[in-house]
This record gives structure tokens, C-alpha cells and sequence, in this order.
């Protein structure tokens, strides 16, 4: 882990930035970025430790944020639907955090496996075709993470600043995620879709693991950026893990085939492998955690 170091953590109430945020402050100097617009989030980082900092990325001024930071995590994303707003966000808004922290050693960008094309089941590669993936569901959020991924890869140029790419599966862990919400669903008896060309194989990732992984992605970074998939070595399927969830809760898991639903998105964890090593959380474990851990009631 890191220790005694600066480090700006953007989207530090959002549900991978909390607990990275929550890990690293014990041993760090962090300050979180956010709009902060619930009061109650601001609350618990502060009791952390965590120094917040309220800047709307799309517009906001940078002038009260330090430019001293030792590293950036950059794990804000706006996903409004509104085309203006949120390409200022994402992507503006990435190129002026990296103009302003161009001191740090290192910048890692929390990207997304939804920017690759939608397509035949093989595992995508880094350098696999990308694409307006998630447009059935969120029609901005595919295009600005391609958006921001091109800012990140300017601005690393630009400014000699070194940067990991790092495109994120489905995390989740005691903060929540996929299948939490999924497990919601079946309690209140909703159809969960998934697309007609089943199985929806994702690579789910833990807390634990994302946590674990990230001084090593920092250490990647480079110039020109260094790209890696980020997500956990187990290829999982929606259907499985609801299936599990069901015989861990006695619920029933109502599978709902549909063209409107995201298809599988299963990563070639090859290349993350060889920088910072195999996730560690079997996905049966985490999912049992995280239910022992939120709901721990809903277990039969």
C-alpha cells in the first residue's frame, strides 16, 4: 500500500472511490474531489481524514486544489445523458485535472470495458475495436469514456505527466455494485434483463483486489499512457452470479432475455496479469461478503 504520500482522489464518494478512499487515508495525506451536492457524503470522508474539495469538473475552478499531489486518482465520471454537460465533464474536465496536477509522478484514470465495441463473445483485448457500447442503457457514458481515454492520452504527452489507463469491469465488495443490485431486485420480484445472447460474461472485481491493485497500476504508468483491461482473472456471467445469489438468499432470480440489455463484456486479463498480478477474491467469497456485510439478514 501506499504510505505518507499526497494524493487527490476525484469521485472519492462514489462507490469505487469510497473505499479506495476509505484505505488510503489511514496511512496518507488524501484529498477528495466531488460536486459533494449530499452533505452526508462530505460528512463520512471527513471523519476519514479525507480534505474535500467541491469542483464541478465541467466548470468549476481548480484554484482551491493543490497542484503538489504525489498521485491522482481519477475516478469521476458523469453520466447525465445530457451531451454537453457531460463530455465537459468526463473529458474536459480530465484534460484540466491533468494540466493542473502535471507535477504529480504518476495519474491513473479509472476508464471502463464499456468502451469497447459490442461484438462476438472473445475476450477483448487492449487493442480490440472500441465502440457506443452502453447506449441502450446510458447514451453518453460509452462515448465520453472513449473521450476521456484520448484526453488522458494528450494530456500524458502533453505534459510529460506518466498515466495508466485502466479499463474497470464490474466492481463491487461491502460497498455495493452489480450484484448488489441485482440481489434488489429479486427481493422485490423484478425481472433482471439480460441479453438474448447469453451468457453476459463480465470479469466482476472486489474491493479488495481493485484496492490492492492500485499502487501497482500506478507504478505502470507512463508516457505515451499505458493501457491495461482491470477487472477480476475470474470471468463470471450475470446469470451465475444471480443464480448464486439465489441459493445463498432462497431467492428467485427472475432472468429476463432481451435486445434491450447489455451484452457480455468478458477481458483478456493477460496484460494485467503481467503488471500487477492475478486478482485474489474468488467471486463466490466476494458475493457472500458483500451480502454478510450489507444485508446479512437476506441470508437463508
Amino acid at each position: 500500500m501506499l504510505e505518507k504520500q499526497k494524493i487527490l482522489i476525484t469521485g472519492c464518494s462514489s462507490q469505487v472511490g469510497l473505499p479506495v478512499a476509505r484505505r488510503l487515508s489511514r496511512d496518507n495525506e488524501v484529498h477528495g474531489l466531488a460536486r459533494f451536492r449530499k452533505g452526508e457524503e462530505r460528512a463520512e470522508l471527513e471523519e476519514l481524514g479525507v480534505h474535500c474539495i467541491a469542483v464541478d469538473l465541467a466548470s468549476g475552478s481548480f484554484e482551491a486544489v493543490p497542484d503538489d499531489f504525489s498521485y491522482v486518482l481519477h475516478f469521476a465520471v458523469v453520466k447525465t445523458g445530457d451531451w454537453g454537460y457531460d463530455l465537459a465533464a468526463n473529458v474536459e474536465g480530465t484534460g484540466r485535472l491533468m494540466a493542473h496536477c502535471r507535477g504529480a509522478r504518476a495519474f491513473l484514470h479509472c476508464s471502463s470495458a464499456a468502451v469497447y465495441a459490442e461484438g462476438p463473445r472473445e475476450l477483448r483485448v487492449e487493442d480490440a475495436p472500441l465502440g457506443d457500447n452502453h447506449r441502450v442503457l446510458m447514451p453518453t457514458y460509452s462515448i465520453c469514456k472513449i473521450g476521456a481515454e484520448s484526453m488522458v492520452r494528450f494530456s500524458a504527452r502533453q505534459w510529460g505527466l506518466p498515466a495508466t489507463i485502466a479499463r474497470l469491469s464490474v466492481p463491487y465488495g461491502d460497498n455495493g455494485g452489480w450484484p448488489w443490485y441485482h440481489l434488489l431486485m429479486m427481493r422485490a420480484g423484478a425481472p433482471i434483463p439480460v441479453h438474448c445472447d447469453g451468457p453476459s460474461l463480465y470479469n466482476p472485481i472486489h474491493e479488495d483486489d481493485y484496492i490492492a491493485q492500485i499502487p501497482r497500476l500506478l507504478e505502470a504508468a507512463s508516457v505515451p499512457a499505458t493501457v491495461v483491461n482491470w477487472g477480476g482473472s475470474q470471468a463470471v456471467s450475470i446469470e451465475e452470479w444471480c443464480e448464486y445469489i439465489g441459493s445463498l438468499t432462497g431467492l428467485d432470480p427472475k432472468l429476463q432475455r432481451t435486445r434491450d440489455a447489455l451484452r457480455g463484456l468478458p477481458l483478456d486479463p493477460t496484460r494485467m496479469h503481467q503488471l500487477v498480478g492475478a486478482t485474489r477474491v474468488d467471486w463466490r467469497d466476494g458475493i457472500r461478503r458483500m451480502i454478510e456485510a450489507r444485508s446479512p439478514e437476506s441470508l437463508a
